[in-house]
């Protein structure tokens, strides 16, 4: 069954409170464009289609086909998205993961937060967001220096709060 209504607002809570976030950090193209592939049609009517208001459609989408078209697409325009940066290595002829430049970790830290509190909504925590990374890590290859900083962006979050991490983020990761 389709809901496009619901999905349109869930994606656009989200996408407006990691502009918001994005702001607050210093990244004001980014959070300016961040999501805007959501409301194209490969990605949109596939989320109204698999809708579910607590998880990502993405999840519905691959237990009922094997695999998310809407997923693909969306990580493969998306550079907050550790998914994005795998590319041949010229020595080993192998797809690797690459670092990614810090101003798009501090996007997907954003992106993080926002999706883990529309998602989890009055029952969310901070802690939620490392702990859904950390069961994602375990099949999310990313290139080590990611995942440190990621981890060390996740524990500066849960101790000292969002405020504190966006000052950081504006000071150190924007460029």
């Amino acid at each position: 069954m389709l809901h496009p209504i619901k999905h349109f607002i869930t994606i656009t809570k989200h996408r407006h409170l990691v502009m918001h976030y994005c702001f607050k950090c210093g990244l004001y193209k980014q959070g300016l464009l961040h999501d805007l592939s959501k409301y194209g049609f490969t990605e949109f009517w596939r989320g109204a289609k698999y809708y579910a208001g607590n998880k990502s459609p993405h999840y519905n989408e691959r237990m009922t086909n094997g695999y998310s078209l809407a997923w693909m697409h969306h990580k493969g325009r998306n550079k907050h998205h550790v998914e994005y940066w795998s590319d041949v290595n010229m020595e080993t002829h192998k797809y690797e993961y690459v670092i990614i430049p810090n101003k798009y970790i501090a996007e997907g830290m954003c992106d993080r937060i926002a999706a883990s509190k529309v998602y989890n909504k009055k029952e969310f925590k901070p802690e939620f967001v490392k702990d859904y990374f950390q069961k994602e890590t375990a099949f999310l290859p990313m290139h080590e220096k990611v995942r440190e900083t990621y981890l060390f962006l996740m524990d500066y979050y849960i101790e000292n709060g969002e405020k504190a991490l966006f000052k950081y983020i504006k000071k150190n990761m924007r460029k």
